[in-house]
């Protein structure tokens, strides 16, 4: 479920997911996992760490530990997705896919447009939710990583080799080959 909360706890590691506008897999269509990595990236040279991920091709799910920052995780996210939104319209319209590009444009609203935005990329709001316990973090790990072989995916037979997903770090103990990934049990160490 979607919230427009603001959390404003720091050093905390919050479960994040959000989604491509219409569900429309863009992160597939345009190839953007590498821009997800990038601001992946950014954040833990920001000093905050990735625990866990999983990049499905239209939405993904984050399990990050902010560190002190004068920057909610909400202000982080909505960073995080501005960034992305404009290489993904940039690489709709390289790709000349401009039955999609008038779906993002037609879903911006007036007060959207007035401060002139063109394209809506993703979905409103974010699904934030803090981890205060071992138990709802591992919950949350095992959600992201199941994810691309439940329900309509079947990206891949086991879990553990999809690629755009931390599953291999922690069940073959193999670092991921775009980011570094910290191990839930050491989130918030220096």
């Amino acid at each position: 479920m979607s919230v427009k909360l603001t959390q404003t706890e720091t050093d905390l590691t919050y479960f994040c997911s959000f989604t491509c506008l219409n569900w429309i897999s863009l992160f597939e269509i345009t190839n953007t996992y590498d821009e997800v990595y990038k601001w992946f990236n950014l954040l833990t040279k920001k000093s905050h760490q990735i625990l866990g991920f999983v990049i499905m091709p239209n939405h993904l799910h984050l399990l990050i530990h902010i560190a002190h920052s004068d920057e909610s995780i909400n202000t982080i996210l909505a960073n995080g997705k501005r960034f992305l939104a404009y290489e993904i319209v940039k690489r709709l319209k390289k790709q000349k896919k401009d039955n999609i590009l008038k779906i993002l444009r037609t879903s911006v609203t007036v007060n959207e447009m007035a401060r002139q935005k063109k394209h809506r990329v993703f979905q409103p709001s974010s699904d934030i939710k803090a981890c205060y316990s071992e138990e709802f973090l591992i919950q949350k790990l095992d959600y992201i990583h199941y994810n691309p072989v439940r329900g309509k995916w079947k990206l891949i037979e086991d879990y553990a080799q999809y690629r755009h997903s931390s599953a291999s770090f922690y069940y073959f103990n193999v670092a991921h080959p775009y980011i570094t990934i910290t191990h839930y049990k050491d989130a918030g160490a220096p």
